[in-house]
């Protein structure tokens, strides 16, 4: 390899934009990039290492020794030490050596933009870059509307190593789920998959969430063009592609960002904002301008790169606060007193500024679990500028109701109605996450009670109050054919329950449903106003009955929604209705395909007796254990 060449990709603008924490393009600057300088082919490197006393690119192209290929640092004080390199291709694994002002420490890092890595538990910077011809273009041209927030949202959560696995436990590639995973996702209706973390990372049992390579797909499954491959079909198939984004920590790991060039570069110096004590992680100074860049740009770099439609923000209310599990004296008041961290809620602001300005048709969503106010109102109303929130609370409250033996839940109707209280106040997406699935929470199958066949029919009209309830849904994988045992990431999903017929049952109500949602305006067009849902009575509390009208934007398109939290059949149950005319079921979770008993409604003619403060009423018969859904 030829010696290092003196050679820049920045302009004086972009050095200015980098130190005010404006350049949100950084992926086109820092990093290894393949070019060509006066006719010689080669690799231009540049890094971001300021107290260093100098940075040398060590690789199996000089047998890993430093000093050989020592980079220039830029006059400009911006940190940046560059340089091209000839000769040096694609497919060159290479990290950057730092000696630090500190004469001890000498550290050798990964490439913090590099767009490949090593198989962990290797850690080398892989030389890369990723041609490839999309073929999204009517997806990228409609997206917007498939995208809005007055459009259904059902979300399947994903992670790739334990979806599915080959016969002797190995993981399916990008390309592999390109085939099988996009044919489900479509089969079973969802209109969106989320991945967790694919950004590379070290550490299996994290699950992604700790992650070194913020700019590379993991190399687990594949390329980087692989993954393309995987966006892209999913995309070919209408379906929307929303990433894990690990803004909140990051890992210790000694060839990743923690003590990058001898000094606390990307991490808070003080410990009381950039260490994490429940994840053993470092925190980024979101006050300094550099870091600012870095992960807005990383950011927009899935959106514009990999053509991603949406990214959700990993522990939102760990950034929010100073005091986010802390005790007294662990923690320091902003500037005004409080518990508010000042510095990262502006940059949740600025991205999500930046975000929306520069993609069309995409969604940030924030899993967020505290009151936090104006999480999913845009910045110039003075919120955080999130499109949808998790809705934490829902989760939990149903969660804790429906573990209940049903003869108790008429004590309890307010854990089931209370939601509807705050359903408004954000754009909420309703989450069944990986999160409830793990640390001996059970399966959701066996957080329900009773026997074989109350599990499955609770369930069933889990999913079916779920599917009605107001804003957008998810689920993770495995929920939608009623996986038994907790999940496990080493292994895949237990598959095989499918052949019996009440998990085939599970899978068949989820299906529906999410025809059903994308079906009927009602679930969908006012799924965050007030306007899209109206009780028809939340108080029989000693039935265990509830019912409620979902609402579009034309009244005749109302849905009519009646949910029986007890194995006892409600016959003859009258609900109040507005006008006269036919109720039709348009789906019952106790049909006999789904596993249920099979008790059905028949056409109903609404009759004139006035009842729940209506006009008029119906008598309906709402099976046991069960959602019926009528127009």
């Amino acid at each position: 390899m030829g010696r290092v060449i003196p050679h820049s990709l920045f302009t004086e603008f972009d050095i200015s934009l980098f130190k005010s924490g404006k350049h949100y393009r950084l992926y086109d600057k820092l990093g290894s990039h393949m070019i060509e300088v006066n006719g010689e082919k080669g690799t231009y490197f540049a890094v971001w290492a300021p107290t260093a006393k100098s940075v040398s690119v060590v690789g199996d192209f000089n047998y890993w020794l430093e000093g050989d290929h020592k980079l220039f640092v830029r006059w400009d004080e911006s940190g940046i030490w560059e340089g091209f390199i000839p000769g040096i291709d694609k497919g060159t694994l290479y990290k950057y050596k730092i000696h630090s002002h500190n004469n001890d420490v000498k550290t050798e890092k990964a490439d913090p933009f590099a767009r490949y890595c090593e198989m962990p538990p290797r850690t080398a910077s892989i030389v890369w870059d990723a041609p490839y011809k999309w073929k999204d273009k009517a997806w990228m041209g409609y997206r917007a509307d498939k995208n809005g927030l007055d459009r259904p949202y059902s979300v399947y959560e994903v992670h790739l190593g334990s979806w599915k696995r080959k016969k002797d436990n190995k993981f399916l590639s990008y390309l592999e789920l390109a085939e099988d995973l996009v044919a489900y996702v479509k089969d079973m209706g969802f209109t969106h998959v989320e991945f967790m973390p694919i950004m590379e990372y070290p550490y299996d049992p994290s699950w992604g969430y700790q992650l070194t390579g913020y700019f590379a797909p993991t190399s687990r499954f594949g390329k980087p063009e692989d993954f393309k491959v995987l966006v892209d079909k999913l995309h070919q198939n209408d379906i929307g592609v929303i990433l894990d984004w690990v803004p909140s920590h990051f890992p210790e790991d000694a060839h990743g960002l923690g003590n990058f060039d001898g000094s606390n570069l990307y991490e808070h110096p003080d410990r009381r904002k950039g260490y994490h004590p429940d994840w053993k992680s470092l925190i980024f100074n979101y006050g300094r301008n550099e870091v600012r860049a870095f992960l807005i740009s990383n950011a927009l770099f899935w959106l514009d790169q990999y053509h991603v439609d949406g990214l959700r923000v990993d522990a939102v209310a760990s950034m929010l606060y100073l005091d986010y599990s802390r005790e007294e004296g662990e923690w320091e008041p902003n500037m005004y007193g409080n518990n508010e961290h000042l510095e990262a809620i502006s940059l949740l602001k600025e991205l999500n500024q930046e975000i929306y300005t520069s993609f069309d048709g995409v969604q940030t969503i924030a899993e967020e679990s505290t009151a936090f106010t104006g999480v999913s109102k845009p910045v110039y109303l003075g919120g955080l500028g999130f499109g949808m929130k998790w809705m934490m609370g829902w989760m939990h409250d149903t969660l804790e109701y429906f573990k209940k033996e049903p003869i108790y839940r008429k004590h309890h109707q307010n854990d089931i109605t209370f939601s509807l209280t705050y359903a408004f106040t954000e754009n909420f997406m309703l989450p069944f996450s990986h999160d409830e699935v793990v640390y001996g929470k059970q399966s959701l199958l066996y957080r329900m009670p009773g026997d074989e066949w109350q599990r499955f029919a609770n369930l069933r009209l889990l999913f079916g109050y779920m599917f009605t309830h107001p804003g957008a849904k998810l689920l993770f994988m495995g929920a939608e054919f009623g996986q038994s045992s907790e999940w496990n990431f080493q292994n895949s999903l237990d598959w095989h329950l499918t052949q019996y017929a009440f998990h085939s049952g599970i899978q068949e109500v989820i299906r529906d449903l999410n025809e059903i949602y994308k079906t009927y305006p009602a679930l969908y067009e006012k799924q965050f106003s007030p306007e899209g849902f109206q009780w028809i009575d939340y108080g029989d509390a000693e039935n265990s009955v509830l019912t409620y009208v979902r609402k579009g934007h034309d009244a005749k398109n109302d849905l009519y929604v009646a949910c029986n939290f007890t194995p006892v059949p409600r016959t003859e149950y009258r609900m109040g209705m507005p006008k006269g005319g036919t109720l039709r079921e348009i789906f019952n979770s106790d049909d006999k395909k789904y596993g249920g008993s099979g008790m059905h409604n028949k056409a109903l003619k609404i009759g004139k007796t006035p009842w729940h403060g209506r006009d008029r009423s119906v008598e309906i018969t709402i099976p046991p254990l069960a959602v019926v859904i009528f127009q």
